[in-house]
């Protein structure tokens, strides 16, 4: 049997589990997850290695309208990655009718020739007949190759849509060794882990104005402890003190719920130290969201 490689592209509307399928697909945290909307702001590449395949799938950013020139680089991100997939795998949520974010996707895919897989999520959450609904309101458009319900939670029907997508992607080489499963460099994964942490310890208002940035990483080889040095950076000097919390103890608990999971990542022992930093309206500003990686 030939071996296949390709792109798959993962889109959708902000908050309807894609970073939680990613990591399902690919058997690792590579995405940082939260129940907030706008989580992903990056596209985050997980490799997928089976036998007689690799499969490099593409988190993307959740599209939406944009209020901010974050918001248009999150959609512009999303939407290039579009055009060099070798297929998309679109995630809905099993509604009773579809809205008018969910249309818009589809005039944009409509646009593409790439195979399209529509991706029916959080079916542990909905009845049958919700789900029969949505299959058929969805395969009337006729835009869709194949028409996959899943759990991404639960992981249910996961090795079918892996069986699916494979069909779709073209003779290719392992562009990535088979021992890794994401193409991100550390310093950016430390990062999303702390900012995932701030995003489960804030409320609803601040987590959209703050950005993470890993400022220093250091090995040392001799205690096998790794020294980072990280900066949360907030849009407002109010919005300071409420990361930081009463004596520091938000800030402690979010170091502390961040380090666990940088520690699983690395594999053994770090020393985290957080700051707080203001840049006023950083997520309109060019040159600082240049700085924050979020601009080329």
């Amino acid at each position: 049997m030939a071996f296949k490689s390709g792109f798959v592209a993962v889109v959708g509307r902000p908050n309807v589990g894609k970073s939680t399928l990613m990591n399902r697909l690919v058997g690792e945290k590579v995405a940082i997850m939260s129940p907030k909307p706008q989580t992903t702001r990056h596209n985050i590449r997980g490799i997928i290695n089976n036998e007689n395949s690799q499969m490099i799938v593409i988190d993307t950013p959740g599209l939406h309208k944009p209020a901010s020139k974050l918001g248009d680089y999150m959609v512009q991100s999303a939407l290039n990655t579009l055009q060099d997939a070798d297929a998309i795998l679109y995630l809905v949520e099993p509604e009773k009718r579809i809205g008018p974010g969910d249309r818009y996707i589809m005039e944009l895919l409509e646009k593409t020739e790439t195979p399209i897989i529509l991706v029916i999520n959080k079916i542990d959450m909905s009845n049958s007949a919700e789900l029969e609904i949505c299959f058929q309101q969805y395969d009337e458009t006729g835009l869709f190759q194949s028409i996959i319900p899943i759990s991404a939670t639960l992981g249910e029907n996961i090795n079918q849509l892996i069986r699916t997508i494979e069909a779709y992607l073209p003779e290719g080489p392992h562009y990535f060794p088979e021992d890794e499963y994401t193409d991100q460099p550390e310093r950016t994964m430390v990062a999303e882990l702390i900012r995932e942490k701030v995003l489960q310890y804030l409320e609803q208002e601040i987590p959209h104005g703050v950005a993470v940035i890993t400022e220093k990483m250091t090995y040392r080889e001799e205690k096998n402890l790794t020294e980072i040095q990280a900066a949360i950076f907030c849009e407002k000097k109010s919005h300071k003190g409420i990361i930081i919390g009463k004596n520091g103890r938000k800030l402690k608990g979010i170091g502390k719920a961040a380090r666990k999971d940088i520690e699983d990542l690395l594999g053994h022992q770090v020393h985290l130290e957080l700051w707080v930093k203001v840049k006023e309206g950083w997520r309109d500003q060019d040159n600082i969201l240049k700085d924050l990686g979020y601009k080329e």
